[in-house]
């Protein structure tokens, strides 16, 4: 037996294939003591593994995760495109920001990518290309089509896929799967209502793989994961919008959290339009939310 390391590439029935440092695919089964532990290999995991030349091996440990995410099963993700829809669903700032805060807490950075172009009016697109300048203010990547999967919008994503290791997430209704598809013709995904009727009570087999993009790898399973919980305490939420984190610094109080302080800069920032109106009012609900959240202990309150 050879001892070899390398990275999920498929998950499949309980095998998973391996693409070893050196540029090998090798097919990997868990050793029971993996579920004794509650340990699930994840595509993107990277492993060691012990294998004979022309047989299956077994994998012997996992590397530790920079993160990992549910909705798709990826571990070690270096990006996600967000793919947001202007319309049918209508856009919602609210879960967009939900969703950058929930990338930056795992250290992935976000690509937002609008879809459904073509349902807008000229207006309604002049109206979203400033949206697209506040975001990109704040330091995000946005790429806005002129129309829906163009060469030029599709060219900017495939460069930006170049490298890492990319999932692509978002709404449901948003375009996902299509968008993978003209990516990557050769993935024929199953995509809108007909599919969802298909596999609605149907047992579908859970199957993870990634496939290449020019120098990088992208989860050929779209995403979606609720963005309920936050998990950070409230004053420390400012980390988690740049653009506010950026102007913090200058702030006044030093753990100023932009509410109701003053001589704050973030504030001044949203008066003077440095800083989204949106953005900065989701900041402010979810820091609510964060707050209503925390447990409220009564000393008065005893146990009989």
């Amino acid at each position: 037996m050879t001892n070899y390391h390398g990275q999920i590439h498929l998950s499949l029935a309980g095998f998973y294939d391996v693409l070893t440092d050196d540029g090998k695919m090798k097919r990997t089964r868990a050793r029971g003591n993996f579920r004794k532990k509650g340990l699930t290999p994840l595509v993107g995991d990277f492993v060691e593994f012990s294998a004979d030349a022309d047989q299956d091996g077994y994998l012997l440990k996992i590397d530790a995760r920079k993160n990992s995410l549910v909705r798709p099963p990826v571990a070690n993700v270096d990006q996600a495109i967000l793919v947001t829809a202007v319309k049918l669903p209508d856009f919602s700032t609210n879960l967009l920001d939900r969703q950058l805060v929930a990338l930056e807490d795992d250290g992935i950075e976000p690509i937002i990518y609008f879809s459904k172009i073509d349902l807008l009016t000229p207006v309604e697109y002049e109206n979203l290309a400033e949206v697209v300048v506040g975001y990109r203010n704040a330091g995000y990547q946005v790429v806005l089509p002129e129309k829906s999967f163009d060469e030029p919008s599709l060219k900017e994503l495939r460069e930006i896929l170049n490298e890492g290791l990319s999932v692509v997430m978002g709404q449901t209704g948003a375009g996902k799967s299509t968008l993978l598809n003209h990516l990557n013709e050769t993935l024929n995904l199953a995509t809108g209502e007909v599919s969802q009727a298909l596999s609605r009570g149907k047992h579908t087999t859970r199957q993870v793989s990634l496939v290449a993009m020019g120098q990088g790898w992208v989860a050929d399973t779209p995403g979606f994961s609720t963005f309920e919980v936050f998990k950070m305490k409230a004053r420390d939420l400012t980390k988690y919008f740049r653009e506010i984190n950026q102007y913090s610094s200058q702030c006044r109080f030093r753990g100023c959290v932009h509410l109701n302080e003053p001589n704050c800069a973030v504030k001044e920032a949203v008066d003077n339009g440095e800083i989204m109106q949106s953005r900065y009012n989701n900041y402010k609900l979810f820091y609510d939310l964060i707050e209503d959240r925390r447990p409220v202990y009564n000393k008065h309150d005893k146990k009989h």
